[in-house]
């Protein structure tokens, strides 16, 4: 077979896989690693057993384990499409990223910014944080964020520290704390809201609403300061991560966000936009969990960003 330059045909390999490597599905393992490779020839190698794992056949969806042999077949790789432009992305959030270990970054999202690229958003994190650092070769969201809010974003450095985040996710063992401003005057204390959530998928729109058919979501607000009847300053705890969960819960109250254009109240955002609101007021101000390998406690927080200070400044002033 005559090649070019820029393709490259490999004999077979022997790849054995370790911790790090171990929980991904084989057709996910072979796409990473193939690249240039068509999803349909690397489907057709697995399938006619070209492809195998400790001498035998497995199918696509196998898990792989620690300690497994995987035999992967001579294949022609070549080179994939030009690396997505990112722009000035990278240098913003490198001067955002407010932790970093050797399993875990973490971000000070800023508000307008996606989490990650598609639906009409070229760059999002994610994306930049890879072209930021290339040698993080499994750089992954833990979470996500909202567009419009800011605030501690956790992104794993290694595939171990993803798989033993989303398990303390899944158990709700990650306390997320939020800062937040509403409308109208909250006189309810502290409360916990126990009401599950059904999101709506529409292309281009999710919208969430209080459903008895919805998952579960619990969310725990505590009031830090009230401004007359017009806002309150509230910290929001979420046991769960649905969909849009703060605002929809926000909203079944009575007591809908500043700034929120979904759920919130038009002439509510009116007057807070006079005040120099400028984005929906909700900020993830913190993280805390325990590593389940050591049960080492880690905690981070970001400040209020300070164009939402200045919001609850004018508030203060006009009271």
């Amino acid at each position: 077979m005559n090649l070019t330059e820029n393709e490259n045909r490999q004999a077979v390999r022997y790849r054995d896989i370790d911790f790090e490597t171990a929980g991904q599905r084989l057709d996910n393992f072979l796409l990473s690693l193939l690249s240039g490779v068509p999803r349909s020839h690397v489907y057709r190698l697995i399938r006619s057993g070209q492809v195998r794992v400790n001498s035998g056949r497995v199918a696509p969806r196998y898990r792989l384990r620690d300690g497994d042999r995987v035999r992967i077949p001579p294949v022609t790789q070549r080179p994939g499409p030009a690396p997505r432009r990112v722009g000035n992305v990278p240098d913003r959030l490198a001067e955002r990223i407010v932790h970093e270990d050797s399993r875990l970054l973490v971000i000070d999202k800023p508000a307008g910014l996606a989490v990650h690229g598609g639906s009409g958003v070229d760059v999002g994190c994610i994306e930049a944080l890879r072209s930021l650092r290339p040698e993080l070769r499994t750089l992954e969201l833990v979470h996500r964020l909202d567009r419009a809010t800011s605030g501690c974003l956790l992104v794993a450095k290694r595939r171990s520290s993803l798989r033993a985040l989303h398990q303390l996710l899944r158990e709700g063992r990650v306390e997320k704390r939020y800062l937040a401003l509403v409308r109208g005057n909250w006189q309810f204390g502290s409360m916990k809201v126990d009401e599950p959530l059904r999101s709506d998928r529409r292309p281009g729109e999710v919208r969430t609403r209080v459903d008895a058919q919805g998952k579960p979501a619990q969310s725990h607000f505590r009031p830090i300061e009230q401004y007359r009847n017009v806002a309150a300053f509230l910290e929001v705890r979420i046991g769960t991560g649905r969909t849009h969960q703060i605002r929809a819960h926000a909203a079944h109250l009575q007591h809908p966000i500043a700034g929120d254009g979904r759920y919130g109240d038009a002439r509510f955002n009116t007057q807070m936009i006079a005040l120099g609101l400028e984005r929906t007021f909700l900020h993830a101000h913190a993280v805390a969990f325990q590593w389940p390998d050591s049960d080492a406690e880690f905690s981070v927080n970001v400040p209020l960003p300070a164009e939402l200070g200045r919001v609850l400044e004018s508030l203060n002033a006009a009271r």
